[in-house]
């Protein structure tokens, strides 16, 4: 420490609390600034976060409405059984001229010349591709209806309803957009009588793949990610408890364990389609599982959820106080008893915790489903786990390659529909925890 003494009052002065003074605003200057680069570096996230979201939002919203026309169509029996076969024959309905009734029915609701092959070309063009399939269905769980005239209500086509929801630009020429000026003037007049309008698109959910955007729905992939979910539920948790009791209450501290427990971290952090290649070379090649199988899809992802699980469920069992172990065995339980008892129950939330942070995890893994085969193009819902089937981040692959317009929309609401999916199972997590957590 130095002294100094003042020139004027002849004081002496100590340097010392000068020094301390500014070693303390250094301090405080150094936390303000870590404090402004942790809220610069949240605001940062938050921002990219708000630009993901209003980015899949935004394009995916629509998706969720489709545009639909109600016509007249007359079941005419010339057209769907000339012969009056359907008695003995019932394929023939099957077989039927059903784009005939909906061309016949559009001409008509928008009095065009029958004889104008160009009108009538594009009148029917704005009807989906799928709606001869509805009427189909219609005649054969219902054939009395041959003969009348109902109001059927089909989907427009994916050009039309996309100049409906404005995704077209229609003030450009009409050679550079895929709906003309006829086209416009027909959709304009069938809205402002009411039979072109806007529905919910039950089809979204319902309906399998297919190659028109109108018609393509998730059907198949939430019903695929259904079984995928209930597969490694029932594979990966007990398997991963059980594994996870074992190294933390029985097993011998060893360099066998040690080694064990280094790997389990060590596959926690392993990519994702390693597994996918291992399910391929194994489950598929060796085993001769069916490829594309949500089976397979299910034992790829149990094998990469379990060790997140069994990470999981050991921290949750070491969380659990020692006295706890000490008080039961001192009362006379078992060991065996000890831990069924009293420290898996306690340690209950931790690990359901970690089991739906991992399915989460397998939820929005796209990479191992790849390569054993569910990027198939699935129509029909399946109905075992042995079926071809897909999964909802697949779907969301294969539709973001398809080059038609209408599936940008409809990548961007699977997206949204995934996205819904990931924040229930992680509410869940967190309300599980908040509901069963003790604090010790």
């Amino acid at each position: 420490m130095t002294d100094i003494v003042s020139p004027t009052s002849g004081v002496t002065v100590s340097k010392a609390p000068a020094r301390r003074d500014i070693g303390i605003k250094r301090r405080y200057a150094a936390e303000r600034r870590f404090q402004a680069y942790g809220i610069a570096a949240i605001t940062f996230g938050l921002v990219f976060l708000f630009i993901l979201l209003w980015t899949v939002i935004g394009k995916g919203y629509t998706a969720f409405q489709q545009t639909a026309i109600t016509l007249p169509i007359e079941f005419v029996e010339k057209t769907i059984d000339p012969d009056n076969k359907r008695a003995t024959d019932p394929s023939v309905l099957i077989a039927a001229n059903y784009p005939v009734l909906l061309r016949d029915a559009i001409v008509k609701k928008l009095n065009i010349n029958a004889s104008s092959r160009p009108d009538v070309r594009d009148a029917t063009a704005m009807l989906s591709k799928s709606a001869p399939i509805q009427l189909r269905d219609m005649v054969l769980a219902d054939p009395s209806i041959i003969g009348k005239t109902v109001n059927v209500t089909v989907l427009a086509d994916a050009n039309v309803d996309s100049a409906n929801k404005a995704q077209i630009d229609l003030s450009v020429d009409e050679k550079n957009r895929k709906v003309n000026d006829k086209q416009v003037g027909w959709m304009n007049e069938l809205k402002a009588s009411g039979a072109l309008h806007k529905q919910f698109n039950t089809g979204l959910f319902v309906n399998g793949n297919s190659s028109r955007p109108e018609a393509a729905g998730l059907g198949v992939a939430l019903i695929g990610s259904l079984y995928l979910m209930l597969i490694v539920l029932v594979l990966a948790l007990p398997i991963g408890v059980a594994a996870s009791i074992y190294l933390e209450e029985f097993a011998p501290k060893n360099k066998l364990t040690d080694l064990i427990e280094v790997n389990i971290n060590n596959l926690a952090a392993v990519p994702s389609i390693v597994y996918g290649l291992l399910g391929l070379s194994v489950f598929i090649n060796f085993i001769g599982l069916p490829r594309s199988a949500s089976l397979v899809g299910g034992l790829v992802l149990t094998l990469m959820t379990l060790p997140t699980i069994i990470i999981a469920t050991r921290a949750a069992l070491r969380a659990v106080p020692p006295s706890i172990r000490a008080a039961a065995l001192g009362l006379g339980a078992s060991k065996m008893q000890m831990v069924f008892h009293h420290v898996l129950p306690l340690a209950m939330p931790g690990i359901l915790t970690g089991t739906i942070i991992g399915l989460a995890h397998a939820l929005g893994e796209t990479a191992p489903l790849l390569l054993i085969g569910m990027v198939a193009f699935v129509a029909n819902a399946p109905t075992t786990p042995l079926d071809p089937s897909t999964a909802l981040p697949v779907q969301v692959y294969m539709w973001a390659n398809e080059a038609e317009r209408a599936f940008v929309e409809r990548t961007s609401g699977a997206i949204i529909v995934l996205l819904l999916f990931l924040i229930v199972m992680n509410m869940g997590a967190i309300l599980l925890r908040r509901r069963f957590e003790r604090r010790w």
